[in-house]
């Protein structure tokens, strides 16, 4: 099993990456900073529908403030889902702001209330980490989840990602009858190998939520990373496989419970391929970030060199020794899917 002990460094957003959000669109001047949310002036702990700690604080900022604050919120949210459209405004309400104290972005969760029907939404505000735009530039063109944000200097804009989060899908859904667990545990090994070849680290259970869709008579699974921090920057290639994380034991149980080794590889061929389908449609973008990235510095040297021996030795291909940086291991290892 794998854990990870040390907290990632983060590292800011360099001027390849800069031009390469220019260029597509992802860099967008906003209404209000990371820092403007950090001016509150009280918190008090927020606990979920059971009366439990979620480990969030609701905050609270002055009069002087909040108008300004709340205005430029809403501006935000008709930005990432209306394309700037303001006529939506009229309609929203700020709900609340929380904020997650122990995240190595520390991000704040605005919960948005649309007054004509009381249906409510989310998005987030964070410091942006080059590792974690990375990492949702990847998802975006290599999976088949789309991702929705922006970046505005040091600010990081998110969509939520809709779904179950995975421990709660593991704790409460894993015994229902009418749990499907062949397709649940395909699911899975196509999402660990998405993890693996993109190296996107960390998927544990807190980190992914579970989507799920009616099918005809049955019900498919889609698992979607809402983390993305520990996007190529850990030296154990363990880090990689989600399948190697305690918390997702149970999932891995059912896998190896219904699946037969040549399923297994089956299912990993068809997601390789679908992979190299999607860099081929987006061949332009993925050079671009491809370039970006052999630029830029997002991880240490010593993690560099420990990934690039265990990745040689996995795949048994020499190509990999000569990689000087954590951006030649990720094109790298995506060519192979070629």
């Amino acid at each position: 099993m794998v854990k990870i002990t040390h907290k990632k460094v983060p590292f800011k957003i360099s001027r390849s990456l800069r031009n390469y959000l220019i260029e597509y669109q992802r860099e967008q001047k906003m209404p209000l900073s990371y820092f403007d949310l950090t001016r509150y002036q009280s918190s008090i702990p927020l606990y979920d529908k059971e009366g439990k700690d979620t480990f969030w604080v609701s905050v609270f900022y002055s009069n002087d403030d909040m108008n300004t604050i709340y205005d430029g919120l809403k501006k935000i949210y008709a930005i990432l889902k209306a394309s700037g459209d303001m006529m939506v405004m009229k309609h929203l309400r700020v709900d609340r702001i929380d904020l997650c104290l122990y995240g190595n972005s520390k991000p704040f969760r605005v919960r948005m209330v649309n007054l004509l029907n009381d249906n409510f939404d989310y998005f987030y505000i964070k410091n942006a980490d080059s590792s974690r735009v990375y990492g949702l530039e990847l998802e975006h063109i290599l999976s088949p989840n789309q991702t929705n944000y922006y970046t505005d200097g040091d600010t990081l804009i998110e969509e939520h990602i809709v779904g179950i989060p995975g421990d709660l899908f593991i704790k409460k859904y894993l015994t229902d009858p009418a749990l499907n667990k062949i397709r649940l545990a395909k699911e899975f090994v196509k999402f660990n190998e998405r993890c693996f070849i993109r190296l996107l680290g960390d998927m544990h259970s807190s980190n992914y939520v579970v989507a799920i869709t009616q099918d005809f008579e049955e019900v498919e699974y889609r698992i979607r990373a809402t983390d993305f921090d520990q996007q190529s920057y850990e030296g154990k290639k363990m880090v990689y496989l989600p399948q190697y994380f305690k918390q997702n034991n149970p999932i891995v149980s059912i896998g190896m419970e219904v699946l037969t080794p040549e399923t297994v590889a089956q299912y990993q061929k068809e997601e390789r391929s679908m992979m190299a389908i999607r860099m081929k449609t987006s061949r332009y973008r993925i050079k671009g970030l491809g370039e970006a990235v052999l630029k830029d510095q997002i991880s240490t040297n010593e993690h560099v060199d420990r990934l690039k021996h265990e990745l040689a030795e996995h795949y048994e291909d020499p190509a990999f020794l000569r990689c000087g940086s954590m951006g030649a291991i990720i094109r790298t290892s995506l060519r192979r899917l070629l």
